[in-house]
């Protein structure tokens, strides 16, 4: 408890990195290295490499394009299937980075913990937007885009604030995201069999 105490600021910006990675990883990379860049963050050595002006202008570039791209039903979906492979291992890294400092075993373990974090949040997040774009209409995706900007942007804002606070309200989105992807697993179980049974229709009984 101790430890945690002593390091709550880095604790509360190495799991909103790694949840905000798995829906928005440009404008985490952008406005974490912003924050550390004007001193607001202090960043580990390890991390101190977004603060770059190179990455930051990078960061910002494609912080840019992901707004745009993930508010085009069906486009949004390809933009998470392509960044799978992306935000799950920069959520891990980010998490061990900012907690690099405090040693091998609490880097391994925060990048565990991030990389899952990463992982649940991404899945979640596609999984939901596939759901949204069957809808005809385009508003509801951008509505639900622009509030993964703001949620992103916000969680961030929490975590340098108020680090309690983001870290109990991410323990209740844990939670509510656990129960999500349960109903979104047996949603997608349920489009594969009428996939199936549309390619596969049962033979006619003699």
């Amino acid at each position: 408890m101790e430890w945690i105490q002593n390091h709550l600021a880095e604790l509360a910006m190495s799991a909103a990195m790694a949840w905000g990675a798995g829906i928005r990883l440009y404008l985490v990379v952008f406005v974490v290295g912003l924050l550390g860049k004007f001193g607001y963050v202090p960043l580990p050595e390890a991390m101190k490499i977004i603060a770059n002006p190179i990455v930051l202008g990078a960061a910002g570039f494609m912080t840019f394009i992901e707004f745009f791209a993930d508010k085009i039903p069906w486009l949004d979906s390809a933009w998470d299937a392509v960044h799978t492979f992306l935000r799950i291992p920069a959520g891990a890294a980010m998490a061990a980075g900012m907690l690099g400092d405090s040693g091998d075993g609490v880097a391994m373990a925060a990048a565990l913990i991030g990389g899952t974090l990463a992982a649940g949040t991404h899945f979640g997040k596609a999984g939901t937007r596939a759901a949204v774009n069957t809808s005809p209409e385009p508003f509801s995706n951008i509505a639900v885009s622009l509030a993964e900007d703001v949620t992103v942007a916000g969680g961030l804002a929490l975590a340098v604030a108020n680090p309690w606070v983001f870290l109990g309200l991410l323990l209740v989105f844990v939670v509510a995201l656990i129960i999500l992807l349960r109903y979104l697993v047996k949603g997608l179980r349920a489009v594969l069999r009428k996939v199936s049974n549309w390619l596969l229709p049962a033979p006619n009984s003699a």
